[in-house]
């Protein structure tokens, strides 16, 4: 079967440019993950009839969000964005009437201005230091936050999904503009615990588990000194405390899923959702862990991240795959960012074989003409292909 393709655009994108739909079904792409709730970021918009960049300060939302669903004192509420208001519905309006589908590109466990508003709700790290930028999923105002945001764009006009982002933990990398943070490298287990959250959320949650919070605190910076240090490589844990760190996150970030995942349903039974995510039950990021066994993977498709040609990307793939599953995979489009143009027809047609069904470009709206030629040959190199 020959897989659906995809694209990610940012509203601005199609907002004020009729022909953005046109180009992307020329191409032939037939949906767009639309951002509707996004984080910071600055955005080169090569093709724009009124605009090159956008600069976007703050996570926000480009809808109008109801109000009456964020009523309650001390709650944490999305803000609109100012620079591009309401921009999502006329957005996903240009884009449907060109005969492209819109799923709604939904950041919620990531976004800095919440957590500096709100630092009680932000991860807090071994040594005390607070990540704005990540919002603890242990939290339940955080929790609460995050199904009522996707609840709310899922209530949106003209959607035929939802694609949902950071729907787990998030950590210590944040991406951010001007980041100084690479004098020391953290290989990846020392990474994991650097972003271990010691809120009292999170303390309440290890102390189910078994494991005072303190000693494990304790025991956290002991083996994250050495690295910082730089006489040691690498930083773990015995068994047992890593053992107690890792029920309670998977078991958080489940939590966190379901709430989201019911409140959508209620919203909307009818939509479809994805969900960023690696196979690692204990990852964190964009993509946080969701076991490719897990029974979510039944009700919210995964979305996994394949940007350039790698085992590790074809063995996710491959992990996930199951007969009547969906699984989407988003490659790099965008040779400024990293990918690969000329290996670009070929990766889509591994990942297809290793059973991805849907391919995501990532991401039309900041890609070049050259980028936009490449991923045209990509739709055409995987159609043509045997099944």
């Amino acid at each position: 079967m020959t897989p659906a393709f995809g694209a990610y655009l940012y509203p601005w994108d199609a907002d004020g440019d009729p022909a953005c739909g046109e180009r992307l079904t020329r191409l032939g792409i037939r949906r767009a993950a639309v951002a509707a709730a996004y984080h910071s970021v600055r955005a080169l918009t090569p093709r724009h009839p009124r605009h090159k960049v956008v600069t976007a300060e703050h996570a926000a939302v480009y809808y109008r969000p109801d109000q009456d669903r964020w009523s309650g004192p001390g709650r944490l509420r999305p803000e609109e964005a100012p620079w591009s208001p309401r921009s999502f519905g006329r957005a996903t309006e240009s884009l449907t009437g060109a005969g492209v589908e819109v799923y709604a590109w939904t950041v919620l466990a990531h976004g800095q201005r919440l957590g500096t508003r709100h630092p009680e709700a932000a991860v807090l790290n071994a040594y005390g230091d607070r990540y704005p930028w990540a919002l603890c999923v242990s939290s339940p105002a955080v929790r609460l936050y995050c199904a009522t945001l996707a609840a709310e764009v899922a209530a949106q006009p003209g959607l035929s999904g939802l694609e949902l982002e950071s729907c787990g933990w998030y950590g210590f990398d944040h991406l951010h503009a001007h980041d100084k943070v690479a004098g020391v490298a953290l290989p990846p287990s020392a990474r994991l615990l650097f972003s271990l959250c010691f809120c009292p959320h999170c303390r309440d949650g290890y102390r189910a588990e078994g494991a005072e919070p303190w000693a494990l605190r304790a025991k956290v910076r002991d083996a994250l000194d050495p690295v910082f240090a730089g006489t040691a490589q690498d930083a773990a844990l015995d068994p047992e405390s890593a053992a107690a760190v890792a029920r309670m996150r998977v078991g958080a970030a489940a939590e966190l899923r379901a709430g989201v995942l019911a409140a959508v349903a209620a919203e909307r039974a009818d939509l479809p959702v994805l969900l960023h995510a690696q196979p690692d039950p204990l990852g964190f990021g964009p993509s946080p862990g969701l076991a490719p066994r897990d029974t979510d993977t039944d009700t919210a498709a995964p979305v996994l991240l394949a940007p350039t040609r790698s085992p590790a990307a074809l063995e996710a793939v491959g992990a996930y795959a199951a007969p009547g599953r969906r699984v989407a995979a988003t490659v790099g489009a965008v040779a400024g960012l990293g990918g690969d143009a000329a290996d670009l027809p070929a990766w889509c047609a591994d990942l297809t074989a290793a059973g991805a069904t849907e391919l995501r470009f990532y991401h039309l709206g900041l890609a070049s003409s050259q980028d936009l030629t490449a991923v045209r040959a990509a739709v055409e190199k995987v159609t043509s292909s045997p099944r």
